[in-house]
Order: structure tokens, then sequence, then C-alpha cells
């Protein structure tokens, strides 16, 4: 198996997120190391991709958010899939052989090919870490945890509504295969949460995705996050994946899960809202904006930071 190393790899990493998903791109080859973001586009070693969505997105959104608390970026695991499953199998196989002799402090896992034996043996070589990081999981990452029944292991999911409903259903196997009766309406919610919850389908965090923004745990709703609301955000592709990378970064500064959640959810709306979106807008646009929107929620009171972005779009 050839794999290409990016420049500037590290025998072992120490306080560093790690992204581990997949490029749509049949011929991108698996890579491990470094990441660096030049205007719009990522680079590891040789290769460079476009950030708009899917994991290059996250990986993006996760680099401006570290880049505000002056943070390493991140370490990431990378192989071509265009849906066959191949690229994966092929990640799968160097990651769970790799990441034993590593150190991370957060991992986050994305759009990988849901396989069972596979995450079972990540689990495995995850045990054999020094110290465990911090487990994210989201997309296809996510499936194959609560299909493997490994769930309860992971820190934190964010799922939207769709995918909370498979996590809900105790007996489906596949997110096709979530039962009717089983429904993602945004008002359903609550009880989708307390539903995955109640047969260990869920990890120790939730933060749902959708008009709302639900943060949550066994123990019920933590917080809610729904303001400002942006409607035209909802048919741009990778809004989703951006919030999972800022909250990927935040956790990796060492900030108490569920309240870097709600600033994720939080600066993933105001970074929208300062996009000036419309149907045309791609996820980069937004990525752009998280900086200066971290920034303000970060060093001013939460109600002046608010207002001052909400003032700062109103006059874009």
């Amino acid at each position: 198996m050839r794999i290409r190393l990016a420049a500037g790899v590290r025998g072992s990493e120490k306080e560093m997120l790690a992204i581990v998903g997949t490029i749509p791109d049949s011929t991108f080859p698996l890579v491990s190391g470094d990441v660096a973001l030049e205007n719009d586009r990522l680079r590891s070693g040789d290769y460079s991709f476009p950030l708009e969505r899917g994991t290059a997105a996250l990986i993006a959104a996760a680099i401006k958010t570290l880049d505000v608390f002056h943070k390493p970026r991140p370490f990431v695991y990378l192989v071509g899939d265009i849906g066959r499953g191949d690229g994966s199998r092929r990640l799968y196989e160097y990651f769970t052989r790799s990441v034993g002799a590593t150190d991370f402090s957060a991992m986050t896992l994305h759009y990988l090919m849901p396989d069972v034996d596979w995450c079972n043996r990540i689990v495995f070589a995850l045990e054999d870490m020094a110290v465990r990081p911090v487990l994210i999981a989201d997309a296809g990452a996510m499936y194959m945890a609560k299909m493997s029944g490994n769930a309860p292991l992971f820190d934190v999911f964010t799922p939207d509504a769709g995918e909370l409903a498979f996590l809900a259903d105790e007996d489906a196997p596949h997110p096709f295969y979530t039962r009717g009766f089983i429904l993602h309406e945004e008002n359903l919610v609550p009880d989708l949460i307390q539903r995955a919850y109640a047969h260990d389908n869920a990890a120790r965090y939730l933060l749902v995705k959708g008009e709302r923004d639900y943060i949550a745990s066994k123990d019920g709703i933590i917080e809610i996050v729904s303001e400002p609301l942006v409607p035209a955000l909802e048919p741009i592709g990778g809004t989703g994946d951006v919030l999972t990378g800022i909250l990927s970064g935040l956790v990796e500064t060492g900030l108490e899960i569920s309240k870097a959640a709600a600033l994720a959810a939080r600066a993933n709306r105001f970074a929208g809202l300062l996009a000036q979106p419309t149907p045309a807008t791609q996820a980069g646009a937004i990525i752009e904006q998280i900086p200066q929107v971290l920034d303000l929620l970060v060093n001013s009171p939460e109600k002046l930071a608010m207002e001052a972005i909400t003032n700062r779009a109103n006059t874009l």
C-alpha cells in the first residue's frame, strides 16, 4: 500500500486535533500528515483539493477556528473515495495500524464508508493509545459507531434531524432502513434524543443540527441555539460540515464539550449571517467569517458580541 506523507510529519502528536475522512476523488491517494489552507484550497503534502464541502470543509473550518486560539493546525488522515468503499477500507487499515503510536488530544471521524468490523478495529486501536482522545463523529463514521454498538464510547455526535432518527431507531441496521414511524421532523427532536439515549445509540453529547441546534446529553437537553435564523443557509451544501469543524477546533482548545458545542452553533450561524448567503453561496464564504465571529463571541460579553455581529451584517 502506498502512503503519501505530508511534509512535517511528526512521530508523536501531542495537543493536536486529528481529522479522518475521505475526499470525493477516486484519484486522491492515501495521505497522512499536516494540512495547510491556501486561499480556497487545502494542501496536504503534494496534493491540493477544494474546501467547499464534506471533510474538506470540516478541515478548513477547524483550521480557521484553531488559528484564532493559536493552536496547531490539524493532522489529517485522508483518502479518495467516491462511495465504493475501497478508499475507506485502505484508510481503515492504515489508521488502525498507525494510530496507536500517536498521542492526539481530540479526533474527528467524518465521511467514511460505514463498516461495522472496521469500527470495532478502530476502537481496539484507540485503546492502545497512551491517552484516549476526545472522539467526535459525524456522517458515515457516526453511522458505523451506532451500527457496531460503539456509540457510547464516543464523546460527541453531530447529527441532523434525519440522522438523529436513525440513531433513535434501535432496530435500523442502516439509515436507509429507519422505520417510518420514527419521523425526523424538527418538533420531534427532543423525543428522538431521548430515544437514542434510551437504546445506547448516542455519544456522550449530541449536537443536533437544524433550524434549532440542540445540545444534549443522556440527562436531557442542555441548551438550544436558534439565533440568528438565516433561512438562506438551508440549501447550501457543507454548512453542517463547517459546524462540525468549528466544534472540533473548539474541543481541541480544551473547552468543555457542551460549551464548545453551544459556541460552535452560535459561531456557525453568525458566520453564515456575515457571509450574506444567496443560493449561489459556497461553504468557503462562511468559513472565511469564522475568525472574526469567534473573536467577538469569545472576547466580548455575549449580548454585546451578538449585537456587534448583527450590526456588522446589516451594514454589508
